[in-house]
């Protein structure tokens, strides 16, 4: 069974203190005789009055034009005046605030006048009393829907920034999931490479050269153990467990001979420009993108040779990486390493360009402003 709101019980208490009013009005007052008009209007008043939420300006008329006619044609004086009050308030409450100040107004001047036929029914007092009851009642509707409109507002504002809060957490965590893909493409990507790259020299050397099968085999120990150890370093991350520092050092271009060594390829090599005081970002940056270069050329190009030249003129980084292999463009395959790539540079305000050379083979260019660090 559907229980009734509130407005409902308010309502009927109401109703049932107004006709307990008239009631004891008529037991007080035994030589009074009602007419009619005593009992049907309150009970049209009151029937009325359950309709204020749903028509609260047509209810205010028919109780105003109700207790208008109770109040000159009935016998008896009961408190049915406490009815317009209700409905004052539930027509400003409702959002009617103009028309509830004009039918007070009406009813008020409509009293007035009715008092200047000689016979006065309201006292100076009452008909005072009666016009600060209309007033507050209507104030206090008004009120009471500013305060409902500002804590809707403040409950919409807060669940707005409770959506743009979980909206930053989704993006922040999109970000950082495409960093560690990003990582793990780059570092382990390439590590894994030249595994495959030395296991297939160390095989070729077995049968012809075992002292380069033994030094292809010691690379590939030493590619692993690196592996494994940024594979535990970006697991420990994703664990959010305190893991010791890396022991060995990050990727740098003042360790580029480094980076080529591990290729495994015949890089000719061409540095121009102070390459050990650039800001981190752009150094790791930097040396991510000639990493990934080398390893797309020794997994794609065909060739065991390339040129990376890396200038820093002008406020940038310029890196090229060019090789005159056969193979097809790095992109027929994922695309995920020039595309982070790409997004490395985009991050620093810089761009990457990366396509096949008109006189064969591929080339990367990498410009890469210091002063996007920030």
């Amino acid at each position: 069974m559907r229980r009734p709101s509130t407005s409902t019980l308010v309502s009927l208490g109401v109703i049932a203190a107004t006709l307990a009013g008239i009631a004891l009005t008529y037991a007080l007052r035994g030589d009074v005789r009602p007419n009619a008009l005593d009992v049907v209007l309150p009970l049209a008043a009151s029937g009325t009055l359950l309709l204020r939420r749903r028509y609260p300006v047509a209810v205010l008329l028919l109780i105003m034009v109700f207790v208008a006619l109770y109040y000159r044609n009935a016998t008896l004086d009961g408190p049915l005046v406490i009815l317009p009050f209700v409905a004052l308030y539930t027509a400003a409450d409702l959002g009617h605030l103009i028309a509830a100040i004009t039918i007070g107004a009406a009813s008020l001047l409509g009293m007035g006048l009715g008092e200047t036929g000689g016979v006065r029914h309201v006292e100076n007092s009452l008909f005072l009393m009666i016009t600060g009851w209309e007033v507050a009642a209507i104030a206090s509707g008004g009120v009471t829907r500013s305060r409902r409109a500002y804590l809707q507002a403040v409950e919409q504002r807060a669940l707005e920034a409770e959506h743009s809060k979980e909206e930053e957490a989704r993006r922040r965590a999109s970000e950082e999931r495409l960093r560690i893909a990003r990582e793990l493409h780059d570092v382990l990507g390439h590590n894994i490479s030249m595994i495959n790259v030395q296991a297939a020299a160390a095989l070729h050397g077995l049968r012809r050269r075992p002292e380069d099968a033994e030094a292809a085999l010691r690379t590939i120990k030493d590619t692993s153990k690196e592996t494994l150890r940024e594979l535990r370093t970006t697991l420990g991350v994703l664990r959010q467990v305190d893991e010791g520092a890396p022991t060995a050092p990050a990727d740098s271009l003042a360790r580029v001979d480094a980076l080529v060594a591990a290729s495994g390829l015949e890089v000719r090599t061409s540095l121009d420009g102070p390459l050990d005081a650039v800001p981190t970002e752009v150094d790791l940056a930097a040396a991510r993108i000639v990493r990934e270069s080398l390893t797309n050329v020794s997994r794609h190009s065909g060739t065991a040779q390339a040129t990376l030249t890396i200038t820093n003129t002008s406020g940038n980084i310029v890196i090229c990486v060019e090789d005159d292999g056969p193979g097809a463009p790095y992109d027929g395959g994922s695309g995920f390493g020039l595309q982070g790539m790409r997004e490395r540079a985009t991050a620093l305000g810089g761009t990457l360009e990366a396509g096949p050379r008109p006189e064969g083979g591929f080339r990367v260019l990498a410009h890469l402003p210091l002063n996007g660090a920030g």
